[in-house]
């Protein structure tokens, strides 16, 4: 009986001396902790090229919608015009004249009247409406006025004589009563600004290069104009 108490005892001293000894390896802990690092660096860069691939994504689109707004305002701008050719032509004059004259800042301060304290805030290569026809020309947007110029002198009769002289519209920004963009509804790349004075005159600008930011430009004037307005 004591033989079998003894044996026992030995078998549970054993056991727990087994129980003792068993222990994780320092290398398996290390091997363990570097794979978790890995999957983690590795979604790390996998979350980081997602992002710059995205980022690059979304540039591209819209380069790609802004080359293609360009091209397409380009070839309305080129087809408002009576002649292609002509249009082409005098876009490129009117760029010949701007680099001569050192921007369209300059020409704007050639062309109309300023005060010291105005500034031009954008200019857009567009046509004017008329009775003869659209003229092409640029809309210059300053801080005090919306004023146009023709980009070449237009003939028009004066006692039986022939007279040239470039077409020109002032309206200061506190005469301004409402700038509306639309187009053809047959046609939607045909767009228009409608611009409205204060004593109901009405002009109309077509075939821009750059019709939304003409638009845009031109909402920012008529506030600044409702602002004049209330000052005044």
């Amino acid at each position: 009986m004591e033989k079998e108490k003894e044996k026992e005892k030995e078998s549970k001293d054993a056991s727990n001396s087994m129980k003792k000894t068993v222990h994780w390896s320092p290398e398996l802990d290390k091997t363990e902790s570097n794979s978790q690092q890995s999957r983690f660096n590795l979604i790390q860069t996998v979350v980081t090229v997602r992002n710059v691939v995205g980022r690059w994504g979304r540039k591209v689109a819209e380069t790609t919608r802004k080359a293609e707004s360009l091209a397409g305002n380009t070839w309305q701008h080129l087809k408002t015009s009576p002649s292609f050719s002509e249009a082409a032509m005098g876009r490129i004059a009117q760029g010949t004249k701007v680099l001569a004259e050192g921007g369209y800042d300059k020409i704007f301060l050639h062309t109309f009247e300023t005060v010291p304290e105005e500034q031009l805030q954008n200019s857009y290569a567009c046509y004017l409406s008329t009775s003869a026809g659209p003229v092409m020309g640029v809309l210059y947007i300053s801080t005090l006025k919306v004023a146009y110029s023709s980009d070449s002198p237009i003939s028009y009769k004066s006692q039986d004589k022939t007279e040239w002289s470039y077409y020109k519209v002032i309206i200061p920004l506190h005469e301004l009563k409402a700038a509306n963009p639309s187009s053809n509804n047959t046609n939607p790349a045909e767009k228009y600004i409608q611009v409205i004075t204060v004593d109901n005159h009405e002009f109309w600008f077509m075939g821009f290069l750059n019709y939304d930011g003409a638009v845009e430009t031109m909402k920012e004037a008529l506030e600044a104009g409702k602002s004049l307005q209330t000052v005044a």
